[in-house]
């Protein structure tokens, strides 16, 4: 065992055993469904902005994303990152955070698909959003594994994959079901300083390896086709550049997982906070991540034969053992963050959403948690073996479910989502709208990756699914713009009580006052 495996296998060790005892000791806080699925809507800022922003970026990012857009776009690509710091980060705290949180509290709703149901006086509508998310949710969580087998191989030569995911998959899993939300928000908090200190190290691990800052921007230079693209401002495909931000960036606006942070939000000064913890978490964390990957064409890898994927441990695997077992535990910091909120978001609403409103008599509360529990072991268990598979097989059919998961889910539900907290005259009909086009287009696009449907020579459509990132932007987009439209056609459809569910964001509250008796 080599000094590298050594310091990595302690500071892992160390990190699970911190993350498994969180969650026993925030068993108090899961005694029932709303303290296990929202913190019983008591959480402050620092906790909200961690879970939101460790939810945001994972291994996929890190490994995947900044390895492949660093090496396509070179140090342009950290436009990515303050993408999904102002656009991903800022703008939904500031635009959706308060709304959502007074907004679910008067209805009643814990999740995004109970949202719908009670916003637009659907179950049907419950049910479909219920199982869109967990459907998409399954293949995204598995790409969050993947991005760790690159790593994993590199730091523990010699040790199957497989172990790696099955010993992430239990041990998120026992602190999940044992703890719920609360849990998760501590531990996303301390995964949340870990990737901060991390990315950071890691820069400068890497700049201090080829010369500083200015001599590795001069070799970027240098490795341009043109001279000077890789190095440049805008880099050698802005437009591509542009779709990636948006997609990467506005996509979070209608995940579950990510407005799921603003149901569990303490109060009004929370979010005031929580808007500048989350955005500066961002800049750091995703700016960071993707300025690093711009660098990766200073180092030799061959991403013909073994893909994007390769490029960020590469970059490492030259660095001092301790910076590699930080790097390590980062981007498992990064993944199990990601992992937690998934699994509670999925074994949630298919308890909550699908399973519940089926019943003809009320589940108890003890019952909804039991089945809650299973269902996220059920979900933990799928995306591990789908990950196994993916990683050994290389299925081109997993590979693109991952890539049309978030285009999928963020064009269903964003737009429905934002015009059901500020326009009134969002109708069910407009929802349905959303949901078929969002999924729709995202299931053509995998149609064409897996080449069943060639639209190579029909000019716009070749365009719009050119790949998963163009057709998510188009999902999304499209959806802003159908939805109005579509609801101003079918008034008829629109809920009879919106009135009284507006009314929550004018509620006055009337408290005692005390004179005082003056000197």
């Amino acid at each position: 065992m080599n000094t590298t495996m050594i310091i990595t296998l302690v500071l892992i060790v160390g990190f699970f055993a911190l993350m498994v005892g969180i969650g026993l000791r925030s068993r108090k806080h899961a005694t029932d469904v709303n303290g296990f699925v929202l913190g019983s809507r008591a959480v402050g800022p620092w906790l909200s902005a961690f879970a939101y922003g460790t939810s945001y970026f994972s291994a996929v990012i890190f490994v995947g994303y900044a390895g492949q857009f660093g090496w396509n776009f070179g140090v342009a690509s950290t436009w990515i990152g303050l993408g999904n710091a102002f656009i991903g980060s800022l703008l939904p705290w500031v635009i959706l955070g308060r709304r959502t949180r007074v907004m679910t509290q008067h209805l009643g709703s814990k999740t995004m698909p109970d949202f719908f149901g009670a916003r637009f006086e659907s179950k049907g509508l419950k049910i479909a959003a219920s199982v869109i998310t967990f459907l998409f949710l399954i293949p995204y969580t598995a790409s969050l594994y993947n991005g760790l087998s690159r790593l994993f191989a590199m730091a523990f030569d010699g040790v199957d994959y497989s172990v790696c995911v099955i010993v992430m998959a239990v041990l998120t899993g026992i602190y999940v079901i044992a703890g719920g939300y609360m849990a998760t928000a501590i531990n996303d908090f301390i995964q949340g300083l870990i990737m901060l200190g991390g990315i950071v190290a890691v820069i400068a691990a890497v700049l201090h390896d080829k010369g500083g800052l200015m001599t590795a921007m001069q070799g970027l230079a240098e490795k341009s086709p043109n001279g000077w693209e890789l190095s440049s401002f805008l880099g050698p495909q802005p437009l591509f550049l542009l779709f990636v931000v948006l997609l990467t960036s506005l996509g979070t606006w209608g995940l579950p997982q990510m407005v799921g942070k603003f149901y569990a939000i303490k109060n009004e000064d929370s979010i005031k906070k929580g808007t500048i913890i989350s955005t500066f978490f961002a800049i750091v964390v995703a700016g960071g991540c993707y300025f690093l990957g711009g660098f990766g064409r200073l180092y030799d890898v061959d991403v013909q034969k073994n893909g994007f994927d390769a490029v960020i441990p590469q970059m490492l695997s030259t660095l001092p053992a301790i910076i590699i077992g930080i790097v390590v535990v980062l981007v498992l910091s990064a993944s199990m963050s990601t992992l937690s909120s998934l699994v509670l978001t999925s074994g949630s609403t298919i308890t909550l959403d699908f399973l519940a409103p089926m019943k003809k008599e009320e589940m108890s509360e003890k019952k909804k948690m039991l089945i809650m529990r299973a269902f996220i072991v059920v979900f933990i268990v799928i995306s591990a073996l789908i990950a196994i598979k993916q990683a050994k097989s290389k299925s081109l059919f997993i590979a693109q479910m991952m890539g049309v998961s978030w285009g999928a889910l963020a064009g269903a539900f964003l737009a429905p989502f934002l015009f059901g907290l500020y326009y009134k005259k969002t109708t069910k009909a407009a929802v349905v709208v959303s949901f078929l086009f969002g999924v729709g287009m995202e299931l053509v696009q995998l149609a064409i990756s897996l080449q069943w449907l060639d639209v190579s020579g029909s000019g716009v459509l070749s365009f719009v699914f050119k790949n998963s990132l163009y057709s998510g932007v188009f999902a999304m987009v499209g959806g802003l713009i159908l939805v109005p439209i579509v609801s101003l056609l079918t008034q008829k459809t629109k809920p009879k009580d919106v009135d009284a569910m507006f009314e929550c964001y004018h509620d006055k509250r009337t408290v005692e006052i005390t004179d005082s008796l003056g000197e």
